[in-house]
């Protein structure tokens, strides 16, 4: 097996490491553009959560907007190439590492607030960053973001999780884990969920074969079996959805396994959420990059 570090980076970009007591190592990659575009509103990128997620998955965003402004994304703790090592993976991890990147946004562009656009399970963390520190951004994208399916309200104790009872136990448990995952990482199986994902056989196969690559380590586990068991969907996530206040721009596809978005209902009357919808899976800017960052870029200049 090779080690993570033999693993090539997710993007073309300039890429560093950020060292946090409470978030690990964290690799963000960096594409910040020359002359009078630097000076633009800086955006940070949140990829989404599944077995083999990175920042690889915002790679057609990263390329296109870091001509025009400051781009940053992060590989979320436990995948990609930041630290996977075997420890406990909650939201609130996952929502330190978007304030870490967040912070190091502003050290380096300045205190100004920022855009920030996350994908799926991603986008609740994002969200949930901003609920706690609003004054770092400017604007919040959610892109097939999860917490919208069916009509039930997700209002449990600020913090908790969805983690089904023993299941991470049973599913962590040293003589199978290992197996388990290969089994679900294997190239034909990450074929198939981003089928599901797309909706279509038409995948982007440039991030299939990364995604075979970046889940080939041992330690690239750990994380997912947390996603597996429940523990990194957020149980209060309506709370944390109600309780934003800055411009929130929601888009979603018809097509794929994720398309259930009646909880939208929730937040179509409130002045400060706009949604649009696009004719494409779960990940629409890597079929319709134009029709995408048009709506994206009309909702920016509504700011």
């Amino acid at each position: 097996m090779k080690p993570t570090t033999a693993l090539l980076p997710a993007l073309d970009g300039d890429a560093f490491d950020l060292d946090g007591a409470g978030t690990g190592r964290l690799r963000v990659y960096a594409g910040v553009p020359s002359g009078a575009a630097a000076q633009g509103t800086p955006l940070l990128m949140v990829h989404s959560v599944n077995a083999a997620g990175s920042a690889r998955e915002v790679r057609p965003l990263f390329d296109r907007y870091r001509a025009s402004k400051p781009v940053y994304a992060l590989d979320l703790p436990g995948f990609g190439l930041s630290d996977r090592s075997d420890r406990v993976y909650t939201p609130r991890l996952m929502t330190d590492a978007v304030l870490a990147a967040a912070a190091e946004v502003q050290r380096r562009h300045g205190p100004r607030p920022m855009d920030v656009l996350a994908v799926s399970l991603g986008s609740e963390f994002a969200a949930r960053a901003a609920s706690e520190r609003p004054q770092r951004f400017r604007s919040l994208a959610l892109v097939s973001p999860t917490g919208f399916n069916g009509t039930a309200r997700r209002q449990a104790p600020p913090g908790s999780t969805r983690a089904v009872p023993g299941l991470y136990r049973a599913l962590a448990q040293p003589l199978w884990s290992g197996a388990l995952f290969r089994g679900l990482t294997r190239p034909g199986v990450i074929r198939f969920f981003l089928e599901k994902t797309w909706g279509s056989r038409q995948i982007d196969e440039d991030l299939w074969q990364y995604d075979v690559a970046i889940t080939r380590p041992p330690e690239a586990k750990h994380a997912p079996l947390y996603f597996l068991s429940g523990g990194l969907f957020s149980a209060d996530i309506h709370r944390v959805y109600d309780s934003l206040s800055l411009p929130v721009w929601m888009l979603h596809g018809r097509r794929g396994d994720f398309v259930d978005y009646r909880g939208k209902r929730f937040y179509e009357g409130r002045p400060n959420w706009r949604f649009d919808v696009l004719d494409a899976g779960a990940l629409p800017y890597f079929e319709q990059p134009d029709a995408f960052c048009a709506r994206y870029d009309a909702f920016l200049a509504t700011l």
